[in-house]
């Protein structure tokens, strides 16, 4: 019997019957994004960050994630201020989230603070049960 003859309903999503509560969006207190001018609007520049200690807590286990995220924009009419990028990526020490979720709330969270041009994230995660994990996402202005 092929895949596509054998409509079998999915296997519920936590067999391991485990707690999983990942904490709501509201409630997670990240430090807010600053941003200054970028004085050469329409100078195209691309600008990289690496974050090698990013921590998060799995919403599974309760254990501490590890990553590695690198960061890539190209600014419109402001900048991300270091300082607060910091903070704002060390807040996240306490929170329980999913690597897929974490790359897409930062992404998220970085368009509506500097409204680039463009955004490149990769969350590069340590290994961990023999599974590495990297997850990548973008955004382009339209």
């Amino acid at each position: 019997m092929s895949m596509t003859e054998a409509a079998a309903p999915p296997p519920p999503s936590n067999q391991q019957g485990l707690d999983i509560r990942p904490t709501p969006r509201e409630e997670m207190n990240l430090y807010p994004l600053d941003t200054f001018p970028y004085e050469y609007a329409g100078r195209e520049i691309r600008i990289n960050f690496e974050m090698a200690e990013f921590t998060a807590i799995c919403p599974f286990s309760d254990f501490p994630d590890f990553a590695v995220l690198r960061l890539e924009y190209v600014p419109h009419e402001r900048c991300v201020e270091l300082k607060s990028l910091k903070l704002y990526i060390n807040s996240f020490r306490e929170v329980k989230i999913f690597h897929e979720h974490v790359v897409n709330v930062i992404l998220e969270d970085f368009v509506r603070a500097c409204d680039p041009l463009a955004v490149e994230l990769e969350g590069d995660f340590h290994v961990r049960g023999n599974i590495k994990t990297v997850v990548r996402a973008s955004y382009k202005k339209q």
